[in-house]
């Protein structure tokens, strides 16, 4: 009896925070909607004129990126800006051989007039953070501009973003990520939904209302003044980006964003990438949160709203702890609502499951609409792609929930990069490269065992109480099975 009245609470209290979490999703909505009647009338360096155009750094942080090194330095080299005020930081804490080919490279590039520097460190202390503080005592750009080795800026691209640099109170101009292999296969249509939502929800719901919203660790552009402000790059947490961007914002600088200027980029095609992209991301959340609280409350500059928003932001990937253990719990809270019929009213509060996911639904096919039209073709095919996504996100669940456990009690773990693939359409293979982790994790196990957890959550649905079945968490379940089902068989048969 206790104890079926300790999952009772741990489930309720799952529901109405993933509840919470919905609403404040909702909330960025109606901020996202009302930024759209705005008209960014915000004064402007104009390049045309030789002395409003500032110096510029590019910084490119790889490592061990042999299969797109040679892309990268070529579309960068086609950035659009004065070449005297333009110089580019290859910050390369490679191991391998792409170290000579990078290097042969960048003489090529430097023999074209193009100022581009090869700077290597003896040790990957920080990891990427390391390498770019590293890079900024050297820098001699006023403003620098940061790109992953898998991101394919414009030619463009400083040309859109510079001059909102005018606005001193500007620390940070971020861009939003485009996906150029969206449609290679069904991981690659789920990241590409997940991110979009981040990029144009979030980040557009947030800034139009000068809310914190993060600089993305790539596409984007920092005043050289406003890093160092803020306490310059630190590497004590897997997301130095969010970790810098809050310590910059918390000292009042304002951050843009920049909706309608898209920066294309390559998503990870094999699940090993993906687990490995979305831990960091995971643990990195959950230690800024960790990191950021206290100064965040206490911050007499910050008002309630935005306290609140910030705090929900950096609880983002917690939300992952609460639908697992909503999935894991909801199984015996089948058979314990068939089993106390005096507390049927008290299971009324398992409709906040449909509220919330009815208010993802909403909220995300705004966000469908504004990258692929609207129209009844389109709803019917958002229909398909919604919930796929929400049933392989929550198949990463578990994955997610231990990145997340680990940041907020503190265990460390080395940054491990995305591996990265060359890879734009069915025709190019990823099978020969390098990179790819060969080795299952060992959490893959329990996910196999969770499959066969929630196969048996559909069949109870048929056999738990007097009048024929309850199939009131029959599609919840259908979900997790399938979501678990594609993780855990992606994870075992999708190797090199």
């Amino acid at each position: 009896m206790i104890l079926d009245y300790i999952i009772i609470s741990l489930y309720s209290i799952s529901l109405l925070l993933v509840f919470m979490y919905a609403l404040a999703q909702l909330n960025l909505l109606f901020n996202y909607l009302s930024s759209k009647k705005k008209v960014d009338d915000a004064e402007k360096f104009d390049l045309s004129n030789e002395g409003e155009v500032p110096f510029v750094t590019i910084q490119l942080p790889v490592y061990n990126e042999l299969y797109v090194m040679e892309r990268l330095l070529d579309n960068i080299a086609k950035l659009k800006y004065p070449r005297e005020k333009l110089e580019i930081q290859v910050l390369d804490d490679s191991t391998d051989e792409s170290v000579l080919s990078t290097a042969e490279h960048i003489q090529k590039l430097q023999e074209t007039g193009l100022d581009i520097q090869h700077i290597r460190r003896e040790n990957r202390a920080g990891f990427k953070a390391g390498a770019l503080k590293e890079g900024l005592k050297v820098a001699k750009g006023e403003y620098i501009a940061i790109f992953d080795a898998d991101f394919l800026p414009k030619p463009c691209w400083l040309e859109k973003t510079v001059p909102y640099f005018k606005n001193p109170e500007i620390g940070v101009v971020q861009t939003r990520w485009g996906h150029i292999n969206r449609n290679y296969s069904t991981l690659t249509k789920v990241q590409a939904f997940a991110l979009d939502a981040h990029f144009s929800l979030e980040q557009v719901g947030r800034n139009s209302k000068g809310h914190f919203i993060n600089f993305n660790g790539t596409a984007g552009i920092w005043r050289k003044e406003c890093i160092i402000d803020a306490g310059n790059w630190e590497g004590d947490t897997l997301t130095e980006d969010l970790d810098l961007s809050y310590r910059a914002q918390l000292k009042k600088w304002k951050f843009k964003y920049l909706e309608d200027v898209v920066t294309p980029a390559e998503l990870p095609v094999i699940i090993s990438a993906a687990r490995s992209q979305q831990f960091r991301w995971n643990k990195g959340g959950a230690e800024n949160f960790q990191k950021m609280l206290a100064r965040i409350i206490t911050n007499k500059n910050v008002n309630l709203k935005t306290k609140v928003h910030s705090i929900l932001h950096l609880l983002n990937s917690s939300m992952f702890t609460f639908v697992f253990l909503m999935g894991i719990l909801s199984i015996p809270m089948l058979y314990i609502k068939n089993k106390y019929e005096h507390l049927e009213v008290f299971f009324w509060v398992m409709s906040f499951f449909v509220t919330s996911t009815f208010i993802f639904f909403t909220c995300y096919w705004f966000m469908y609409k504004n990258t692929f039209g609207g129209g009844i073709k389109n709803f019917i095919k958002y229909i398909g792609a919604f919930f796929t996504f929400f049933s392989i996100a929550m198949g990463f669940s578990l994955h997610n929930t231990i990145a997340v456990l680990e940041g907020h009690f503190g265990k460390k773990s080395e940054f491990v990069r995305t591996p990265k693939f060359n890879i734009k359409s069915l025709k190019d293979s990823w099978k020969n490269n390098k990179y790819i982790r060969k080795k299952p994790s060992w959490n893959v196990i329990i996910e196999g065992l969770l499959v066969l957890y929630f196969a048996f959550g559909l069949y109870s649905a048929f056999v738990v109480g007097d009048q024929g079945g309850d199939f009131g968490l029959f599609p919840f379940h259908l979900m997790l099975f399938i979501g678990f089902g594609y993780v855990f068989f992606k994870s075992v048969f999708s190797k090199a």
